[in-house]
């Protein structure tokens, strides 16, 4: 049997070898992820900063021309996430790569212990810079945020103070002279009274009237009890 020359060998090898797919880069992967949780936090407040995880080299995909990212439901630039890219041609796949986001800011923690119910003042707060993403959600980032209002627990000096934790600020107290405005869209009449309990702006509230008849309405800021017919 004839033997094949060293030339047809290498035409053959050549052939084999320009008939395998194109393999996708993994560098290329970790760009598209990150190019995609930068446009994700563009314009948000904070020192942001991005960090893809590593990419596992053995693995084997077909090359893609224009490789898509995206989130999963409920997945978002913030924290420890995980971003999808896929390619739907030439060859499908999906790929899941796991990044972190993480936003360095200013909030809001008490510096010094804080009482239950009792109004929260600016020398008791302070401004504290650490990565938000750690923090628990609803975490103030403005002072103004905290002023006047009351925590519904009590918390120890460097607590993270959290919008959902406190009271607004009372607009009605408890004994307090009020204006009672009644009426609707075609009259409307004041006159006084005196409010049976505390209440924030919006909350509805108890008033006793001079006659002696209690009422219930909707405190408002300066004082005032709307009742709406």
């Amino acid at each position: 049997m004839k033997l094949p020359t060293l030339t047809a060998l290498l035409l053959v090898c050549s052939s084999a070898f320009a008939q395998q797919p194109a393999r996708q880069d993994l560098n290329q992967l970790k760009l598209t992820v990150e190019q995609f949780l930068q446009s994700q936090v563009a314009g948000m407040a904070g020192q942001i900063s991005v960090a893809v995880g590593p990419i596992d080299q053995r693995m084997s995909l077909a090359a893609c021309p224009q490789p898509q990212a995206f989130f999963m439901p409920g997945a978002r630039a913030w924290g420890k996430t995980t971003v999808g890219v896929r390619c739907a041609a030439p060859s499908a796949w999906t790929v899941y790569i796991q990044a972190n986001v993480s936003v360095q800011a200013d909030y809001v923690a008490s510096a010094v212990p804080l009482a239950q119910g009792q109004p929260i003042e600016m020398s008791q707060l302070v401004m504290v810079r650490g990565d938000l993403t750690t923090l628990p959600a609803g975490v103030a980032t403005d002072i103004n945020q905290i002023i006047g209002r009351s925590s519904n627990v009590s918390l120890a000096a460097g607590t993270p103070m959290r919008l959902d934790t406190l009271r607004s600020k009372p607009v009605v107290q408890s004994g307090q002279l009020v204006k009672l405005v009644s009426g609707n869209a075609s009259f409307r009449v004041s006159s006084e009274a005196r409010a049976v309990a505390t209440a924030s702006e919006g909350q509805m509230v108890a008033v006793r009237t001079a006659s002696g008849t209690q009422v219930t309405g909707i405190a408002r800021a300066g004082g005032l009890v709307e009742v709406t017919f």
